[in-house]
């Protein structure tokens, strides 16, 4: 078995949605948290999770869309406390996305090809034995494939070759992380989307690296 200090997890998120048209999101959002074990937050979470449940809600995980004003601040403020965790992310202006990049099979490999490639080489890889990543599940076939497909190929191109890696999709309430992934990608998501910083500038200090990937273009398809 492998050290667990050897093992690099990396957890994705995704904000908005992929209507390219006037009706959709502005932005989309991809993000991704990087992190070893042991997982610090974890008790937290788990604890107030069980003191929401005893004050009677009935709550099964943490999401950040769903979860009342309350909940965010409390589970924010615990966020903000990690200093081994580190943020990347980058940001789409949708309208600014050529018309062939807009299908699913084209639009996903080239972004979260950018990111993924970004934070692996930002990611200190002399120790490491493997990677893990992990994103939420994926009820679409096609887009489940090419997510996998994309990961797989930024992994070979940008890895030593001696550095095993395993991708899995679970649901987002496996995973603490998969959560705290979740909520940084919405504030970062909220801040771009809607101009609202209150949550982000809570965990901006976790934040490596946020790209606007077409900041320098001009042209707008719709």
């Amino acid at each position: 078995m492998t050290d667990s200090k050897e093992v690099v997890y990396i957890f994705l998120d995704e904000g908005g949605n992929l209507d390219f048209s006037k009706t959709g999101t502005k932005y989309f959002s991809l993000s991704s948290i990087t992190i070893k074990r042991p997982f610090k937050t974890n008790t937290q979470l788990d604890s107030y999770k069980y003191d929401l449940i005893e004050y009677g809600l009935d709550i099964d995980h943490f999401h950040c869309s769903e979860d009342n004003s309350h909940i965010k601040n409390k589970i924010f403020s615990i966020i903000a406390n990690l200093d081994d965790a580190r943020v990347d992310s980058i940001v789409i202006e949708k309208s600014k996305t050529m018309p062939h990049l807009q299908e699913v099979e084209n639009f996903y490999p080239k972004m979260m090809g950018y990111l993924l490639k970004y934070a692996l080489e930002k990611t200190q890889q002399e120790n490491i034995k493997e990677f893990i990543i992990v994103t939420d599940s994926i009820p679409v076939k096609k887009k489940k494939e090419v997510i996998r497909k994309t990961i797989q190929k930024t992994l070979k191109e940008t890895i030593r070759a001696d550095i095993k890696y395993r991708i899995y999709h679970h649901k987002s309430g496996s995973h603490y992380n998969l959560q705290i992934a979740d909520y940084c990608n919405w504030a970062i998501f909220k801040k771009w989307e809607s101009s609202e910083n209150l949550f982000y500038d809570k965990i901006k200090n976790l934040i490596r690296s946020e790209f606007e990937i077409f900041k320098r273009g001009s042209c707008k398809y719709y």
